[in-house]
């Protein structure tokens, strides 16, 4: 791996998170109690031995970029190794910013160039997953490939999320298809390549259109070796707000397949606002946990269970959380209900509120492609005024409060904005 540089692609929008992703990138979004998304494909590079990454930014970054600051965090610190944040070489056009994922590597051969490397892995920053490269970079170098995907089998009716590859018997890429409504394979990209550093080099030359799935792939199939390598462990996209809060439940179910401490996956504690000092959790007598992730500097006098708390959280008396994802020192105060609800930091559930509670029927009035499952979603620094219902797939912005809400009951499917 001493000679396999690596770029990793965080500038993402997220826009099927909605309010989660409108001041952070996708990347950033906090996961698991403790974590940021990226921190897992962060953490797969550092466990798999890759010393050097550029990391590139571009949609709202400054909280990835404080989160990353100088790589300590996954080990990237040291005379021969590092975390390079490359944001855009933005002038003073929109269309300065990256144009895909193939342009966004080409505006950095010159960062990419300046390592001695033989070959360069370009990794996402938003999938929830496991993974040892240096297996993928052995077999690359053994069928002596000039670029190699990561893939793996996807259900068929998932297949027109992804770039889907047709292989022959030696996993030879021999036709491929960008996210078609149609597939004639299941065998799904993970958005993971390795490349020779002179094939991508010649590749971004020579190929001046912007995305390496809907350009570069289907080019270069044709006329030099790409290969697939299987992939058969635990990895989720977790792009829409039904998967996010579905992975994090898969914090709770046994034998799901993520295993955090297992799969040694490092964060920033110590970045602006997180609080890595926090004092110990604590579970009063009144408290009743179940099948819960509870994190540093909890406290708990109400009801929990199937839920992920971030540090910070305080559930008080009387009060009752179930299937939700809580995250940094939001506040449920006595008598809430709060029910299958994905609420951002710094949230508060009025005393005697009900969020979350209904039959989950109704879609989604203003984004039915986003909420349609049942999930509520709560924003940044919202406050849920006391007694107010709040329904199923409603969205409440951030920072709104009791002036927002028009009535002392939101039905299912509505959004309270400011």
């Amino acid at each position: 791996m001493r000679k396999t540089l690596g770029m990793l692609l965080a500038g993402g929008v997220g826009s099927r998170l909605n309010i989660l992703a409108h001041a952070r990138a996708k990347p950033a979004v906090p996961f698991g109690g403790l974590y940021r998304i990226i921190d897992f494909t962060l953490s797969n590079a550092s466990n798999s031995g890759v010393t050097n990454i550029g990391v590139l930014t571009q949609y709202k970054p400054l909280s990835l970029m404080e989160h990353i600051r100088d790589g300590e965090a996954w080990d990237f610190l040291g005379r021969m190794r590092g975390a390079k944040i490359l944001p855009p070489r933005t002038g003073e056009k929109d269309s300065d910013w990256y144009k895909g994922t193939a342009d966004a590597i080409r505006q950095n051969m010159d960062y990419i160039r300046s390592h001695d490397s033989e070959r360069v892995m370009i990794l996402s920053g938003d999938h929830i997953y496991h993974m040892d490269y240096s297996k993928m970079v052995a077999y690359h170098k053994s069928q002596q490939a000039d670029l190699t995907i990561g893939m793996m089998r996807v259900p068929w009716n998932e297949t027109h999320h992804f770039g889907i590859a047709t292989v022959d018997d030696d996993y030879r890429l021999i036709e491929w298809e960008e996210k078609p409504k149609q597939a004639k394979s299941n065998l799904a990209s993970m958005g993971i390549y390795v490349f020779n550093t002179d094939f991508l080099s010649y590749c971004l030359t020579e190929i001046p259109e912007h995305d390496f799935g809907k350009n570069v792939i289907t080019t270069v199939i044709k006329t030099h070796k790409v290969h697939a390598y299987m992939f058969e462990g635990y990895w989720r996209d977790v792009g829409t707000l039904q998967s996010y809060w579905s992975t994090n439940m898969d914090l709770l179910r046994p034998n799901s397949g993520l295993n955090l401490s297992a799969w040694k996956t490092y964060t920033n504690l110590q970045e602006e606002g997180r609080r890595g000092d926090r004092q110990p959790t604590r579970i009063q007598p009144s408290a009743r946990v179940a099948n819960s992730f509870i994190s540093q500097g909890c406290v708990i006098e109400g009801e929990v269970s199937n839920s992920i708390l971030s540090p910070g959280v305080k559930v008080l008396r009387g009060a009752k959380v179930s299937d939700s994802v809580i995250m940094h020192d939001s506040v449920i105060e006595s008598g809430a209900v709060v029910d299958h609800v994905i609420a951002d930091k710094l949230t508060r559930f009025g005393s005697n509120s009900q969020v979350g509670l209904g039959d989950a029927t109704q879609f989604n009035k203003r984004f039915p492609d986003h909420l349609k499952e049942g999930l509520t979603v709560v924003g940044k620094e919202a406050h849920i005024p006391e007694k107010i219902k709040v329904g199923t797939n409603c969205i409440v912005y951030p920072k709104v409060d009791a002036r927002a809400f028009p009535a002392e009951e939101i039905s299912d499917g509505g959004t309270i904005a400011i």
